[in-house]
């Protein structure tokens, strides 16, 4: 169950964080996996674990944001079965303390980086006669979260388009699903830590951790695991659907 065996599978950010993650299990899976990162030396790390261990894997270059950039990674890379719309930077931040170079920013990767792929992406799989397409959300998506409302505008964005997309094309076999992560662990995380907290990083930690009903933070391998499932042939009935992965967050808290 859930083979990835010769599909060419892309991923944005996949150099690290959950982005790392799916591209190993979807390369032990049996894809093809074709990084698109901006910090290439985070892509050809993550591409070199994967050839080292019997994968296959591929960087290509480029910034999210610049649709030039996007275009011609895609033309590299062929035709493709599997879209992971996973880059995206973050933003700490209410409405009054929100700048307006800060939610251009944000729009310019979270969601012009996201319409860049999808819009080199989906000619290709219609040409292939289909495909499956995940973006990644948020649960900031679904309700209010303090001090993020750049980021949740940008995932309540992911979210819309992402059920455009489903519904546009149907009839063209692409399926195309969301993920809304709550708190996952990745170097990002302890980064913000570091950074915001030095010297209280253990009691914060913990803080966030405990913000999930189920007492932790996500997994990216748990983050993974749910994606390889969307995009296996055992979900080829799912199209249009938001999946939250949060510890009880949204439904619990709320």
């Amino acid at each position: 169950m859930f083979s990835l065996q010769n599909k060419q599978a892309v991923i944005t950010g996949g150099g690290s964080g959950i982005g790392k993650a799916i591209a190993q299990l979807f390369a032990k899976q049996g894809a093809t996996v074709h990084i698109i990162e901006l910090n290439a030396d985070a892509g050809k790390e993550v591409a070199d674990e994967i050839t080292g261990s019997g994968g296959k894997a591929f960087v290509h270059a480029a910034d999210i944001s610049n649709q030039q950039h996007v275009a011609e990674a895609f033309a590299g890379i062929g035709a493709i079965d599997i879209l992971i719309n996973n880059a995206g930077i973050a933003h700490v931040g209410n409405l009054e303390n929100t700048t307006g170079q800060d939610l251009d920013r944000i729009y310019s990767v979270n969601v012009k980086g996201a319409y860049n792929a999808l819009y080199a992406a989906v000619p290709i799989m219609k040409a292939n006669g289909g495909g499956v397409i995940v973006n990644m959300a948020s649960i900031a998506a679904n309700v209010g979260i303090t001090d993020r409302f750049a980021y949740s505008m940008s995932k309540g964005a992911i979210l819309a388009m992402s059920m455009s997309v489903a519904r546009d094309y149907l009839q063209h076999n692409i399926r195309c699903n969301t993920i809304s992560p709550a708190r996952i662990h990745t170097p990002f995380v302890d980064g913000f830590i570091a950074k915001n907290y030095a010297g209280r990083e253990e009691e914060i930690f913990d803080k966030l951790s405990e913000s999930q009903p189920i007492g932790r933070m996500g997994k990216p391998e748990e983050v993974a695991s749910l994606a390889l499932y969307l995009c296996s042939d055992e979900a080829a009935f799912i199209t249009g659907c938001d999946y939250l992965i949060d510890g009880g967050f949204v439904k619990i808290n709320n």
